[in-house]
C-alpha cells in the first residue's frame, strides 16, 4: 500500500486518516496538523523522509502563480528541504491544472452558466487557475487578495490588476512568515467576519476554505461555494449558514475533501517521477486516467 502524508501548519483538530484507491493502487492517506508549530512540522518531515511515497505540505504554500510566473515562499521551501528522499508537494500543480478544469466540468456536465455571475475569489494568487477559468467563463470577479490576505479594503476586479499586484508584492510577501497573512493553527477554526458586503454581493464564493471559513458572514443563504479541504464539520457549518451547494475541487476521501497537496502527492506517487520532472501535460493525463472530477454536493 502506498502512503501519502500531509504535514500541515493548520489545526490538529482537522486531522484525518483514510484509505483510497487510485490507478489500481491503494493509498493510505494521513493528514497531521501541527497547530502552527514549524519546528514540529520540520521534525515530522525528517522522520517521514524515505518512509512514505509522498509528503504534502499543508496550511501553507510552497509556490503561488500569477500568469506565467511562479513565486516561492522562503519559509515553506525551508520546511520542504527537510526531506532528502521523499518528494514534497504543496498542491500548487493541482491548483494550476485540476482547478482550471472545474468550471468547464460544471458547465458541460451540469449545465451551469457562469456568465455575469458575481464571484468572490478570496485569494486568487493561491488559485490563479480557478480565477482565470471563472473570468474566461464570463463571471464578474472580485479578487480578495488584499482584503483577506493583508486586511486592506481594496478589491481587485481584473486578472491584469491581479498579475500586476502579484509582480509587486509577491517578491516581498514570499519572504515573510506565512502566518502573517494566512490562518494557521487554531486560527483555522475561528470565524471573524470581515468585508461582509463582498460575500453578500456574490452568488459564488471560491478559493481557499480557511479564508472562507474565517471571514464569512453569519448568513450565506443560497450561495455556491467552490473550494476544498472540507470536513463533515465544515459541511454542517456551511449548511447552518444557508449555503445551497458545495463544490470541492478534490474528490471525496473518507467522507471529506482533503487538501490539494494530498492529491498532488497521490498523483506524484503514481507517476513514479519527481515533482520537478512532472509537466502540466503529465498532471492532466494523470487526472484524466484516474477519472478525477470535482465533487458536487447539495447542502
Amino acid at each position: 500500500m502506498k502512503q501519502v502524508v500531509s504535514i500541515s501548519l493548520g489545526s490538529s483538530k482537522r486531522n484525518g486518516t483514510t484509505v483510497a484507491t487510485f490507478g489500481g493502487h491503494e493509498f493510505c492517506i494521513n493528514r497531521i496538523g501541527t497547530d502552527g508549530d514549524k519546528n514540529k512540522a520540520a521534525r515530522l518531515i525528517r522522520e517521514l523522509d524515505g518512509q512514505v511515497d509522498a509528503i504534502g505540505l499543508g496550511g501553507t504554500d510552497l509556490y503561488i502563480y500569477a500568469g506565467a510566473k511562479r513565486y516561492t515562499f522562503r519559509e515553506s521551501a525551508a520546511l520542504a528541504a527537510n526531506a532528502k528522499i521523499t518528494p514534497v508537494v504543496d498542491g500548487s500543480a493541482i491548483k494550476n491544472t485540476l482547478e482550471r478544469r472545474v468550471v468547464s466540468c460544471l458547465m458541460t456536465k451540469h449545465g451551469w452558466d457562469f456568465k455575469d455571475k458575481e464571484v468572490l475569489i478570496v485569494c486568487a494568487v493561491d488559485r490563479f487557475g480557478l480565477a482565470e477559468a471563472l473570468a474566461a467563463a464570463g463571471s464578474r470577479t472580485v479578487f480578495g487578495d488584499l482584503m483577506f490576505g493583508l486586511g486592506l479594503p481594496v478589491p481587485i476586479t481584473t486578472l491584469t490588476g491581479l498579475s500586476r499586484l502579484a509582480s509587486l508584492i509577491a517578491p516581498i510577501v514570499t519572504k515573510l512568515p506565512v502566518s502573517l497573512f494566512y490562518p494557521t493553527g487554531d486560527k483555522q477554526t475561528q470565524v471573524t467576519p470581515k468585508f461582509e458586503q463582498y460575500f453578500h454581493n456574490a452568488s459564488i464564493i471560491a478559493g481557499d476554505f480557511h479564508f472562507i471559513r474565517r471571514y464569512m458572514p453569519a448568513i450565506m443563504k443560497d450561495k455556491l461555494i467552490i473550494t476544498n479541504t472540507v470536513t463533515q464539520e465544515d459541511e454542517t457549518l456551511l449548511r447552518k449558514r444557508g449555503v445551497a451547494t458545495l463544490v470541492t475541487t478534490t474528490p471525496e476521501m473518507g467522507g471529506r475533501s482533503f487538501g490539494t497537496n494530498i492529491l498532488e502527492g497521490v498523483l506524484t506517487a503514481l507517476s513514479g517521477k519527481r515533482p520537478e520532472q512532472l509537466t502540466v501535460e503529465d498532471y492532466t493525463q494523470l487526472i484524466e486516467q484516474n477519472g478525477i472530477e470535482p465533487r458536487l454536493k447539495t447542502l
